[in-house]
């Protein structure tokens, strides 16, 4: 079920990990909020309202990729990111984009196990205690003894202990795998899987492991034995269909630029004519079955430097109603980046270095010389957005990080002028700034 959320609710929950970008982050707020609306519609009514796409259009490092993903997170969806130049039209060799909607149910169904197993887990671990308690004891033990043994296992007496146990093993690849072509693919078939299921599945094996290990070992196995496989499958579908997200990052590399056609814009064209379908609305068959992806929801992201939204297909075009365009960073930009975020860049390095007993103070005015210098070297060289700040970070830090665990417990302050020393005179020479920073 998606999240009641509201899009304050999304947008302030996106605040906490990315800066600025307000509108992108409405924006998706907003198509969130409406798919939690469309649900509770009756279904003549909710069958008839598709998801509006969105278009993210701004520089590399802006954070177009994290809204996305943080957004999946936090409305609990399934969520997967591909790259639009990775795939080629149908009829040449290479990934073919119904496998974008087979991974996304291979995601939908990894969520879905996971949430329950952990209401089988309970009784699985009990399951699982009382086979190692007869193991321990023996099958034939009085009820007391069995007892006797189960409490000391409770209390952790047996952890380090070693046991024999018969555990399931999965089928190896022995054989092949082979990637089927066509409209009715399936992906990727492993004949070792097929098999295995053909002869009973996977086989027993005795194996001498620690008695913490054969009760985790054993409960995954009981939760296995537990689940509805039928149910996991349509659940699955269902979370997939209705509640995926789909980012598809990099779609202005597969623009056909100034009309021409020639070479590798044919392909790119191919790969937009592919996409359309899928982001309109079709069936994909997938190993769990059919899939409809009509309200799937599609985010495609771009910086378009080198041609222009208005490049793409028409038709695709019109897949994705909703255009957002995202700032450049500023200098400002940067040092809220540095400091405002959950777990910041710096906060990140000063967990890292407490671990050697390092206490690492960043004064401000050194983390305004880092921004600067971020912005300065995005300006002069060339633009990778937020990810120029982990190189300089690194820079600042590389010489405390490798000498750490010799400088015992102390506390390190990070001024204006140990960042200069590190990295100013790097940032100030362009030539050498393309090859350090």
């Amino acid at each position: 079920m998606i999240p009641e959320l509201t899009p304050r609710e999304i947008v302030n929950g996106l605040d906490r990990y990315i800066v600025g970008q307000k509108e992108a982050k409405k924006s998706v707020a907003v198509a969130v909020r409406n798919r939690w609306r469309r649900m509770s519609l009756p279904k003549n009514v909710r069958d008839e309202i598709a998801p509006r796409n969105i278009l993210m259009v701004g520089p590399t490092g802006v954070g177009k990729t994290e809204i996305a993903r943080r957004l999946a997170k936090m409305v609990n969806s399934p969520f997967l990111k591909v790259e639009a130049t990775k795939f080629t039209e149908v009829g040449y060799v290479g990934r073919d984009v119904e496998q974008i909607i087979r991974d996304l149910v291979d995601i939908a169904m990894n969520m879905v196990k996971k949430s329950n197993s952990e209401t089988k887990r309970e009784h699985a671990v009990k399951i699982a205690k009382d086979r190692v308690v007869d193991i321990i004891a023996g099958a034939d033990s009085s009820p007391e003894t069995k007892k006797k043994f189960l409490d000391k296992l409770n209390d952790s007496e047996f952890t380090s202990k070693e046991i024999e146990v018969e555990l399931s093993e999965a089928p190896t690849s022995q054989f092949p795998t082979f990637d089927l072509q066509g409209s009715a693919s399936i992906g990727m078939i492993n004949i070792s899987d097929m098999f295995g299921k053909a002869f009973g599945g996977s086989n027993k094996k005795l194996r001498k492991i620690k008695i913490s290990e054969a009760v985790e070992a054993i409960a995954n196995e009981e939760i296995d034995k537990l689940l509805d496989h039928d149910q996991l499958v349509h659940d699955a579908i269902k979370l997939a269909e209705n509640n995926g997200i789909v980012f598809i990052d990099e779609i202005d590399k597969i623009c056909c630029r100034d009309g021409s056609h020639k070479g590798g814009e044919v392909s790119r064209e191919g790969v937009q004519r592919d996409l359309l379908p899928i982001v309109e609305g079709t069936t994909v068959t997938t190993k769990y079955g059919l899939v409809k992806t009509d309200f799937i929801l599609f985010i495609a992201s771009g910086s378009f430097h080198m041609s222009s939204p208005s490049d793409l297909l028409p038709e695709l075009q019109g897949r994705f109603p909703i255009n957002v365009k995202l700032d450049p960073l500023t200098k400002e930009d940067f040092f809220r980046i540095l400091t405002e975020p959950e777990m910041n860049l710096i906060k990140q390095e000063k967990t890292m270095l407490s671990i050697e007993g390092l206490d690492v103070v960043f004064e401000k005015e050194a983390i305004e010389e880092i921004a600067n210098i971020a912005y300065m070297i995005n300006t002069d060289v060339e633009n990778l957005g937020a990810r120029r700040l982990n190189t300089i970070i690194w820079k600042v830090l590389n010489d405390l990080s490798f000498n750490a665990p010799e400088l015992g417990r102390q506390t390190i302050n990070i001024t204006k002028q140990y960042v200069i020393d590190n990295v100013d005179n790097i940032a100030h020479d362009v030539d050498l700034s393309r090859f350090l920073l």
